[in-house]
């Protein structure tokens, strides 16, 4: 009995799956808003009924994507602005984005349209997940000796300014993805000059 159960769990957790991939491919090209569950149970082969044993809505479905895209970040974010020298920091955080965009562009593309989309949900799911990021981040910034002399509410401030950053930077590449490359070298060299003027800015902020 417990091995049919297994069975079971593990081929709902695919359909599960199948069900967030095929709903991530149709929002290639659609906001999450227009999009119906008979398109996303369409494309994978499902009766409409079933997709209610995994998600309440397409809000809630949603709210998984935002998880899946997100809930993954919180080591990358955090190795971003650990400890080091500035300029190192700086280029570590852009290589990394820019990896993370190559890899995952449709995942990125679903939390630029959807963080201020129409689905009021899934809004507040991103919202939560970057203030997550943002004390994660004002932990680590915490800890480095620059930070001597900061107020919890600047560095949370401050934390804020990376992470609103990160997504920016994530956005350029985005765009420049089928560009040439020295559309991503330019695209590189920029993120670099913002992310450095708020390392210059953090500097003279208690000056």
């Amino acid at each position: 009995m417990s091995h049919t159960l297994g069975i079971r769990q593990v081929q709902k957790q695919k359909t599960r799956q199948a069900l967030l991939d095929a709903a991530l491919g149709l929002l290639e090209e659609q906001s999450l808003s227009s999009l119906g569950l008979r398109e996303v149970t369409r494309a994978v082969g499902v009766a409409p009924t079933a997709f209610y044993r995994h998600f309440r809505s397409t809000a809630d479905l949603g709210v998984a994507l935002v998880e899946e895209a997100l809930g993954s970040l919180h080591p990358m974010i955090r190795q971003t602005v650990s400890p080091a020298d500035s300029d190192q920091r700086i280029a570590r955080a852009v290589q990394l984005i820019a990896h993370h965009v190559e890899t995952y562009p449709a995942h990125v593309r679903f939390l630029a349209r959807e963080r201020h989309g129409g689905v009021q949900p899934v809004r507040e799911a991103i919202r939560e997940q970057l203030a997550r990021f943002a004390e994660e981040v004002k932990a680590e910034l915490a800890e480095d000796p620059e930070s001597g002399g900061w107020n919890d509410d600047d560095l949370l401030m401050l934390a804020h300014l990376y992470v609103d950053q990160m997504l920016v930077t994530a956005s350029l590449f985005l765009e420049a993805q089928e560009a040439p490359a020295e559309e991503r070298e330019r695209v590189t060299r920029l993120a670099t000059r913002q992310m450095r003027l708020i390392s210059v800015g953090r500097r003279h902020w208690l000056g």
